[in-house]
């Protein structure tokens, strides 16, 4: 259970009293990433948003939880609610049994939120990011690639088109990200929420 281990760690920062618990998302969808960002506040823990070093070339985004001042006493409160969420559940706000990262239908309203903001931070800027180093490292390649094996004019052109069908092909899949951007961050706007969070 992939939930588990990362459970042991949120604990262990938390008994460590660590200010930022980071991890890579190792669930399949970005849904299950949000009902851990749920269990993670219920234990002293918020979403803050992409780490720092989240765009600094890394492959992965790195997701930030900062510690809450009362993140003991939160702590305290769910342990004592829920003794023994190990192996298997339940955890706090999620149904018994599975992967342990099923909402349950009366905390689905924020764990939606949690997904949004989730969203709102891969889709914004990183986003934009990495689509422009995806729509230079193509057409650099083929360069790269004529260089060593010999520039002829049949070459040159195959590669010109190849580059700009990949550039076009990038400029078409950002247009439904924006759709889902906007989707997202009205979402946020509807429920009172400023994101992502202004630095203090």
């Amino acid at each position: 259970m992939i939930l588990r281990k990362y459970f042991n760690e949120l604990l262990e920062d938390g008994s460590q009293n660590v200010q930022m618990h980071t991890l890579i998302n190792p669930w399949r969808t970005k849904a299950q990433l949000a009902a851990y960002a749920y269990i993670a506040e219920q234990y002293g823990y918020r979403y803050m948003g992409l780490a720092p070093y989240s765009s600094s070339g890394r492959s992965f985004p790195i997701f930030g939880f900062r510690r809450l001042p009362d993140a003991e006493e939160r702590a305290r409160r769910t342990q004592e609610q829920y003794p023994h969420p190990l192996p298997n559940g339940p955890f706090p706000g999620m149904l018994e049994g599975g992967d342990g990262l099923t909402p349950r239908p009366d905390v689905r309203p924020e764990v939606d939120l949690l997904h949004a903001r989730i969203q709102v931070d891969l889709l914004g800027g990183i986003g934009k990011k990495r689509l422009w180093r995806l729509a230079l490292a193509v057409p650099l390649g083929l360069f790269l690639a004529l260089l060593i094996r010999g520039i002829t004019p049949t070459s040159a052109l195959v590669a010109g088109c190849v580059s700009l069908a990949y550039i076009l092909y990038l400029c078409a899949v950002r247009i439904p990200m924006r759709r889902k951007l906007a989707k997202y961050q009205r979402m946020l706007r509807a429920a009172g929420i400023d994101w992502p969070p202004t630095a203090s």
